[in-house]
């Protein structure tokens, strides 16, 4: 395993008026591991060291339904921890007042090996990313001066921004970078796949997980690419398009005609568990999924090359192939990274 280590010592000495007494705080710096069968980050983590005390004002942040116009949804609302926070069971999310979104919640982990985010690329800086769901009027609609004003009020926000941050500020700036100092340390990096691919105990495949395995490299890998199981490109994957929302994907965000209907490849870790799938939530189980690349592929300009070959759409799949495909699928299942008690709300 490759470490990054903060060889630094952030010791930050200040006072805080605590009852009668003042109390020193010391910020301590994270270690971030990162996996041996990972590739190098893609966040900029010199710029934003996770710390003790960044890390758990970004987890209360993450978890507090005040940063909503309605006082109750929170980033955590929409994003479930034991289904890789997504938004289990809504084929599009529900934000303040019941407001449905067009798209599908998608997964929050391994998001410092990521460099572009949302489903259409709106977001290139993971710091900056939470300001889309927070300001979106049918997410969590809310407004950032209040915000600011009810952490400024709060005891508890008072003291953890003194602690998480030299200046002691309580500003969107800091409040950004704490969340993103919670979201860097959510790695998943402990499936049954990860344990395999490193020679770890518990890492032994049966046969159809192999088999499987072997069609996921020759049949899905181009897109999902890399232990982390996307390319993070964008791809037209062949979906009808809804006439009722025609979400148009990338092209909305670059406004270049080849970028029509293009979503961000998602990650297949925790797959098994992250159900409804694709951008819009259409498909309730993988063997849906399997069943559109193998004879539900739409042809159209943007459709990706790979999904049209030799004239014929789609890729070639059995019955056998795809059982084969999904025991492998469920590999990728992370129940240490589901069910870890430095993510969870309570």
């Amino acid at each position: 395993m490759l470490k990054i280590k903060y060889f630094f010592c952030l010791v930050i000495p200040f006072f805080i008026s605590c009852s009668d007494e003042d109390e020193q705080y010391v910020n301590v710096p994270l270690d971030f591991t990162i996996p041996s069968n990972f590739p190098d980050l893609a966040y900029n983590i010199d710029g934003n060291r996770p710390t003790e005390k960044g890390f758990e004002l970004g987890k209360k942040l993450f978890y507090d339904g005040r940063l909503a116009s309605d006082g109750l949804v929170s980033c955590g609302f929409c994003h479930l921890q034991a289904n890789a926070f997504t938004h289990h069971g809504h084929t599009v999310s529900h934000g303040v007042g019941d407001a449905l979104g067009t798209r599908n919640a998608p997964p929050i982990q391994n998001m410092a090996f990521q460099s572009i985010y949302m489903y259409d690329g709106t977001a290139e800086n993971l710091d900056l990313q939470p300001i889309i769901p927070l300001t979106s009027a049918i997410e969590m609609n809310g407004d950032l001066n209040a915000i600011l004003k009810m952490m400024k009020e709060d005891k508890e926000y008072q003291k953890l921004f003194g602690q998480a941050f030299e200046d002691k500020a309580i500003t969107t700036e800091n409040m950004l970078k704490a969340l993103s100092q919670f979201m860097v340390m959510m790695v998943s990096s402990n499936s049954k796949f990860d344990k395999y691919r490193r020679n770890e105990t518990g890492g032994t495949f049966s046969s159809d997980e192999l088999a499987g395995y072997n069609l996921f490299k020759s049949k899905c890998a181009s897109c999902h690419a890399t232990d982390l199981m996307t390319d993070n490109s964008f791809r037209n994957n062949g979906l009808a398009v809804n006439p009722k929302v025609n979400d148009v994907g990338r092209y909305k965000v670059t406004e270049i005609v080849s970028d029509y209907y293009k979503f961000k490849v998602q990650s297949l870790r925790n797959v098994e568990v992250s159900a409804p799938y694709m951008h819009d939530g259409r498909f309730g189980t993988l063997e849906a999924v399997l069943n559109h690349y193998a004879s539900g592929v739409n042809d159209s300009p943007t459709l990706d090359p790979i999904l049209k070959q030799n004239g014929k759409l789609g890729i070639e799949l059995s019955d056998t192939d795809k059982k084969q495909i999904i025991a492998f699928l469920k590999t990728l299942t992370d129940t240490q990274y589901l069910s870890d008690k430095r993510f969870s709300e309570f």
